[in-house]
């Protein structure tokens, strides 16, 4: 591999100047307001000598092979890998992170990687796309920026795995490079809960963000985190999956994942799976089609079933696909119906590693 010397301090897009050098930072819905020698929200943001500057370009915490299922993306090219990177930082305060070392650090850390170089990596590693994940990739739009730009002269695709506060002019900045997106609802969206777990006050942003990525053409999966006793409010459930069939689609991948005891949180206990299948037979019965429960391998909602004849087209344990029965047109073989399936099935031996 080849190191290339470059500035992970540079300055930052999507902001503007205010009156006594403070700036507003138009990245996330956050909108931050920040003063000379200040940071934002997000810890990674900084406003030097008037100008607003990214700390952590190319600063990467993380460079892994996954699944793409682990994202969890199962209707995206399906059994193709991904290279997964992360920085530091991010605009929500959650109290449960599982990431939470990397989220809520506020030193900049990380390994000086270059978008050259990264794309030398998966290259390399034979990766199909590259993912922006573990931590929020909105806040380092500008790397992802140009990591994906050069990800598509190569034929890799770009995913984010993000919590969608994006700003409209985020999701206008990095639209024409980024094919597809999981965005990670919780608690269904429960103002309740975001206000006390996550230092959020306010998330309907999130459902704009969501209409503008449905119109630039990027394929969409939600994640749901159902926390028991305090976000598994199945009205909350009813409701955002109402707002998925009417907004996304019918045909939207909805993630209803469990919880376990995680950061400031470890005194909660796992989400019952009882609670996860209510939430999946109230999504099922507002009209989604492809309704799944995560981070529970072996269940029978990890697979795939035609809306048509209810059938199982992909069968899953956890991240690995284990049948395929569906036609080079994702149609399904027992019916003919077509699958919201974008891409084609890459059937292949998995290599999950850290490369650095």
């Amino acid at each position: 591999m080849f190191h290339v010397k470059f500035k992970t301090t540079r300055e930052a897009v999507l902001w503007k100047p205010l009156e006594e050098g403070k700036v507003v930072c138009n990245l996330c819905y956050r909108r931050c307001v920040i003063p000379k020698g200040m940071l934002g929200v997000c810890y990674v943001r900084k406003n030097i000598d008037g100008k607003l500057y990214t700390l952590v370009y190319g600063k990467l915490t993380s460079i892994n092979i996954d699944p793409i299922e682990k994202k969890p993306l199962f209707h995206f090219n399906p059994g193709s890998e991904v290279l997964s990177i992360s920085t530091v930082g991010c605009d929500f305060k959650c109290k449960f992170c599982c990431n939470w070392v990397i989220s809520q650090e506020k030193e900049i850390v990380g390994k000086s990687t270059s978008p050259e170089e990264l794309i030398s990596y998966a290259l390399t590693y034979n990766a199909d796309g590259i993912s922006y994940t573990y931590n929020e990739p909105t806040v380092f739009i500008e790397y992802a920026h140009d990591v994906a730009k050069l990800a598509k002269k190569h034929g890799l695709f770009n995913t984010f795995v993000t919590n969608g506060y994006m700003t409209l002019e985020a999701v206008d900045y990095i639209a024409p490079y980024l094919d597809a997106a999981t965005v990670d609802f919780k608690a269904s969206g429960d103002p309740r809960f975001h206000r006390k777990f996550m230092a959020v006050g306010d998330i309907s942003p999130v459902f704009d963000t969501l209409r503008e990525m449905k119109k630039k053409g990027i394929f969409i999966e939600i994640t749901d985190l159902i926390v028991p006793n305090v976000g598994d409010d199945l009205g909350y459930v009813r409701k955002l999956a109402k707002w998925i069939v009417e907004y996304l689609g019918p045909e939207t991948p909805f993630h209803l994942i469990r919880f376990f005891p995680s950061y400031l949180m470890t005194d909660y206990p796992p989400t019952p799976i009882e609670t996860l299948e209510k939430a999946a037979k109230v999504a099922m019965e507002e009209g989604l089609h492809y309704v799944y429960i995560g981070n529970a391998p072996g269940h029978p909602l990890e697979h795939t079933y035609c809306p048509k004849c209810g059938r199982p087209v992909i069968k899953r344990m956890g991240f690995e696909i284990l049948e395929w029965n569906l036609t080079e047109d994702n149609r399904c073989k027992f019916c003919g119906a077509k699958i919201n399936i974008k891409g084609k099935f890459k059937g292949r031996a998995r290599k999950w590693l850290s490369i650095v």
